[in-house]
């Protein structure tokens, strides 16, 4: 393996690129990978008793507003979207277990809904309309977003609560707007992005592997 070149410059308005310019070696590269590695794996060390209670509480949660015949509605932007699709595949398929298919919806998903309350109403309001079209009284309403502050979301929990939803969030160390506003804080111990996601992934397989043993292990 040959070594990696990034250059910076005028030619390319100073984004990396390959070829020429420094070079960074193979046993540099791995060593960043391996570090990548290790700061992963300390926050999820670092989850605090309180964090875990948090989880087993929004378990119990759903495992009552699905016992009630209610449903999950999940929402972020960017990675965090992809978090709400993939939590809301695990329960209406599977994670562990072949068993009764769980309502859950990502509100991230229909690019026509998406669009046309963005274009009509501000993109404020993409998740925000869909909980007061969707969202019943009971119902669980689940916030991603690794600063707390996505205005979209915010917005959106709000309208939940309105409703008469229960609301958690997964989000990084301070909460952001988020804290104080819902119902359940499950706040990441960093504040580096791609650390939260990462953790907000491990959340997310946690809570989908708890719900399966809570409704049809016991």
């Amino acid at each position: 393996m040959e070594g990696l070149e990034f250059s910076r410059g005028k030619e390319n308005h100073g984004y990396a690129s390959v070829g020429g310019g420094m070079t960074l070696s193979k046993d540099a590269a791995l060593e960043l990978l391996r570090q990548q590695i290790d700061e992963s794996c300390k926050v999820k060390r670092n989850f605090s008793t309180e964090l875990l209670n948090a989880i087993l509480s929004l378990v119990q949660k759903t495992a009552h507003a699905y016992k009630a015949g209610n449903k999950v509605l999940l929402m972020g932007n960017g990675g965090s979207a992809a978090d709400a699709q993939h939590i809301a595949a695990e329960l209406v398929a599977k994670l562990r277990i072949r068993r009764k298919a769980l309502a859950a919806i990502a509100l991230t998903t229909d690019s026509s809904i998406l669009t046309a309350v963005s274009n009509d109403f501000g993109f404020e309001e993409c998740f925000s309309r869909q909980v007061e079209a969707l969202g019943v009284a009971g119902d669980i309403v689940i916030a991603i977003s690794t600063s707390g502050r996505s205005r979209n979301v915010v917005r959106a929990v709000a309208s939940a609560r309105e409703i008469g939803c229960y609301t958690a969030a997964f989000t990084g160390r301070t909460g952001g707007d988020l804290a104080g506003k819902i119902d359940s804080l499950l706040a990441v111990p960093s504040e580096e992005t791609q650390r939260i996601q990462e953790a907000h992934g491990l959340i997310g397989h946690m809570y989908c592997d708890l719900l399966e043993r809570e409704l049809f292990e016991t």
